[in-house]
């Protein structure tokens, strides 16, 4: 009997905030980011969060150890430890993508000020790319159907019930609204939503997001970090070797323009 279970799972987290009040304690960059696996080989290559943890405590005093059911978060983490697991996660077997929001560049921010609305853009954005890596990566012998479960981290102020229906919405409207997720990928039916300390595969999704926030949001000293999303890069999806508007989107055109010219993220590759 043929396998109806979804082929891929990806784990959806972001870093930022969605607020606008720029100098009074707003981040300019929202980003989330998500982590694709396939369901076959998710619980051995998200064990590597086991093996952060415990390179971490490795000669630590027992009462300075992270216990093991701790989430474990990646802006706890010093700056070793946060390449030595943003290393391990270039080497599991996944594959991550990631939308970059600039928010001082949005030309309408006034859309986005509502509750969640900024959030749920960027799921948008997320769940296309997200769909398209999927189809890109489907082998004959997968098992399941060919689809993804959508796994976000849970926000006590989402309405997951509505973001729900938003992803049905565009589905249904997908010529008018220009939406572009394959519609043999995501299914609206296939959302669900756990805490960090549930599902392991959030917490590398925080580290995905988190090492990507970093490299784009300036510090208090005017300083980004870009060393953590350079190691993630050999797992950033990429459409025909094309990384850019596919394992990373930066937004809105302004920012990507910003981007084109080295403004932002100098140096990475084309």
């Amino acid at each position: 009997m043929m396998d109806r279970k979804p082929t891929f799972i990806s784990y959806i987290d972001e870093s930022g905030d969605e607020g606008f009040r720029f100098g009074q304690g707003s981040s300019e960059w929202f980003v989330l980011s998500g982590v694709i696996l396939r369901r076959a080989n998710e619980l051995n290559e998200v064990k590597l969060v086991d093996e952060v943890r415990n390179r971490i405590n490795a000669g630590r005093k027992p009462d300075q150890k992270i216990p093991e059911r701790k989430a474990l978060h990646f802006r706890d983490l010093k700056h070793e430890q946060r390449k030595f697991y943003s290393a391990l996660i270039s080497k599991a077997r996944l594959r991550t993508v990631s939308i970059l929001i600039h928010k001082p560049s949005l030309t309408s921010p006034e859309n986005f000020t509502q509750e969640s609305k900024l959030y749920f853009y960027a799921v948008r954005l997320l769940v296309e790319r997200v769909s398209w890596c999927c189809r890109d990566h489907r082998k004959k012998d997968d098992t399941g159907n060919g689809s993804v479960e959508l796994v976000l981290s849970n926000r006590a102020s989402m309405d997951y019930k509505a973001l729900c229906g938003y992803i049905e919405y565009l589905d249904a409207n997908r010529v008018a609204l220009g939406y572009q997720a394959d519609a043999d990928v995501v299914r609206p039916d296939q959302i669900g939503t756990f805490t960090h300390g549930r599902r392991m595969g959030l917490q590398v999704a925080d580290a995905v997001a988190s090492a990507y926030f970093y490299a784009v949001q300036t510090s208090a000293y005017g300083m980004t970090e870009d060393g953590y999303a350079r190691l993630l890069l050999p797992c950033a999806y990429r459409h025909q070797k094309r990384l850019w508007g596919y394992g990373v989107k930066v937004m809105p055109r302004e920012a990507e323009e910003r981007r084109r010219t080295g403004a932002i993220l100098p140096g990475w590759e084309s």
